[in-house]
């Protein structure tokens, strides 16, 4: 007969203070419940009580909807006889075409800065990050002032060279495409770039010392290694691409997250419902798939040995490496330069010109002075502080839950928490619309529909992963002894978690508090469902413009969200390296 130490503790090693805990009858011998472990219970009913209100429910109430009406049949026979199928056919290829657009370059570009040196590198490295801080809206608008019919570009090649505007313009599926490949490649490049920082040379070294060739290697070795890079960014991509909205509509390609919106500005909810529904299982079962592909195999290296040295570029290939450098940089830089150029223009007076043909400050100065104009931007603003706010308490209990959790259910509170992360936002906005409509027993009484409460909500749900995910990556890092100890010292749950944990997993709340914050400023997919009309989000009062042809007014607004985005960043990044290290929180902890 094997004893198990639950069973029989020793008196030898078991200390007076765990002698003196609570037992619980129960199975098989006794298990003690340590303050700690209470402590986590509570935490995790309150994160599961706020999620099963503003994620479970919702999206229960989405699908529920999607029965009504005609009935369930009928919705779903109408989704497959009418466009809604082409429109889902339509996104998947685009998701999959930017996947593979985004996956060539991202990685392509993360080659050849992590393995070369040549001149523009360092540039190069800087601009890459660029599409980071352009929201959806502006980017998706930058591209269309540069590449479609009456762009700066075609009409640039068309006054040079002679070529029709149209036979050069990139538009339709083509632009979407165009449009997510080069502002959605980050996903890929930064972290092939880190896995290509994190590999071993030795490895690659070995395999050429065995005669395999430079492309044997780099399908057998240094590609494997990079799986997990590789579908991490695949899967991000896919999901956004998926959700897209500000590309699809400016485009005025028919994808299956405009027909959402169509439809329910149709008046048809339940067809809405049946739409969201389906694009959700979708996302949802790529996810899964992905998680699956990437659990088949381990991909990790145990070697210990030194990193490559960059290979410098020499003679005539070091002149073609900085001009390729250069063209690259000032195509990823064009999209902000643009919004800036157009921000100075007279609205309406940019018609067949190349550029604008006059310019002003005045855009700026009604921005300013207006109180009507500064709307949109305090309410992005202060939106975004709450649900950034609120996103921070979530997800850092949720994080705190899943690490520290002993017993079953901590992957059913993972699942929930990244749910909203593969839902599209037009589908995150439409279960809020379904759940919070009227007051009832499943909303505890909450009607957000037409209120200015129903835009954190969504920013809170949509962008919580983000600062769920920071924060658990920070906790993985940490020993729960050192927990231990200051709880053997007399200190309370609480006090454990605000003088130790939190000073420990400081840098990866405010990564994710930032991200959240970020994407709540330039937030347009929910908004454009949800928001009440008197209130316009900033990117909702851009998109406004930009249909009333005020062009200058709204690349102002732009300029000024990327401005607010670019401080955020600058200024996140200070605060992070201001902090003191892990190592000053550990001594003061022990």
């Amino acid at each position: 007969m094997t004893l198990s130490t639950t069973e029989f503790p020793s008196p030898a090693t078991d200390s007076p203070a765990r002698a003196e805990l609570p037992e619980i009858p129960g199975g098989r011998g006794r298990r003690w419940v340590r303050p700690g472990d209470r402590f986590v219970y509570v935490v995790a009913a309150g994160v599961v009580a706020v999620l099963l209100l503003f994620v479970v429910v919702p999206m229960a109430y989405t699908a529920v909807s999607s029965t009504h009406g005609r009935g369930a049949a009928a919705n779903y026979r109408t989704f497959l006889d009418g466009g809604s199928s082409t429109a889902l056919l339509l996104s998947v290829g685009i998701s999959l075409a930017s996947v593979l657009g985004c996956g060539i370059i991202g990685t392509c570009l993360a080659v050849a800065v992590s393995r070369f040196e040549f001149p523009g590198r360092r540039i190069l490295e800087v601009a890459a990050l660029v599409p980071m801080a352009l929201p959806p809206l502006i980017g998706a608008v930058s591209f269309v002032l540069l590449y479609s019919k009456t762009g700066i570009v075609p009409r640039t090649l068309s006054h040079w060279f002679g070529v029709a505007p149209a036979d050069v313009s990139v538009g339709g599926v083509g632009g979407v495409v165009l449009v997510h490949v080069l502002t959605m490649y980050p996903f890929f490049y930064l972290p092939v770039a880190a896995g290509l920082a994190g590999q071993d040379s030795s490895l690659e070294a070995a395999a050429y010392n065995l005669g395999a060739g430079r492309i044997r290697v780099w399908r057998t070795v240094i590609l494997p290694m990079l799986t997990p890079a590789l579908v991490s960014g695949a899967l991000v991509t896919f999901m956004i691409s998926m959700a897209s909205f500000t590309a699809p509509q400016l485009y005025n390609v028919q994808t299956l997250t405009m027909q959402i919106v169509a439809t329910q500005t149709g008046g048809d909810q339940d067809l809405a419902a049946t739409q969201a529904t389906v694009l959700a299982v979708v996302s949802i079962g790529f996810l899964v798939a992905m998680r699956w592909y990437q659990g088949r195999s381990l991909h990790r290296s145990l070697s210990k040995g030194t990193q490559r040295e960059r290979t410098v570029s020499r003679g005539p290939m070091r002149w073609v490496s900085a001009g390729g450098a250069t063209v690259l940089t000032l195509v990823l830089l064009a999209p902000i330069l643009t919004v800036v150029l157009v921000s100075f223009s007279v609205d309406n007076s940019w018609t067949t010109q190349i550029l604008p043909p006059t310019y002003t400050f005045a855009n700026y100065a009604t921005l300013f002075t207006d109180p009507g104009s500064l709307l949109p931007m305090s309410v992005s603003v202060q939106m975004s502080l709450l649900a950034t706010a609120g996103a921070v308490l979530l997800g850092v209990a949720a994080a705190y839950v899943v690490a520290r959790w002993r017993g079953p259910g901590r992957t059913g509170i993972d699942i929930m928490t990244m749910l909203p992360w593969a839902l599209p936002g037009t589908v995150v906005g439409l279960n809020l619309v379904n759940a919070f409509n009227d007051p009832q027993p499943s909303n505890l009484g909450l009607s957000l529909v037409g209120t200015l409460w129903i835009l954190p909500v969504a920013y809170l749900v949509r962008f919580v992963p983000l600062v769920f995910r920071s924060s658990s990556a920070a906790l993985d890092t940490i020993d729960p002894a050192l927990e231990e100890a200051a709880r053997s010292l007399g200190a309370g749950p609480l006090h454990v978690l605000r003088t130790v944990t939190i000073p420990l997993i400081a840098k990866g709340i405010i990564a994710g508090a930032l991200l959240a914050f970020v994407d709540g400023v330039g937030e347009y997919v929910a908004s454009v469902v949800i928001y009440p009309a008197s209130f316009p989000p900033l990117s909702v009062e851009i998109y406004n413009r930009i249909y009333s042809s005020e062009f200058g007014t709204a690349a102002a607004y732009g300029t000024l969200q990327v401005a607010l985005i670019l401080l955020v960043l600058i200024a996140g990044n200070a605060l992070q390296r201001g902090r003191r290290g892990p190592r000053h929180h550990v001594m003061r902890a022990t």
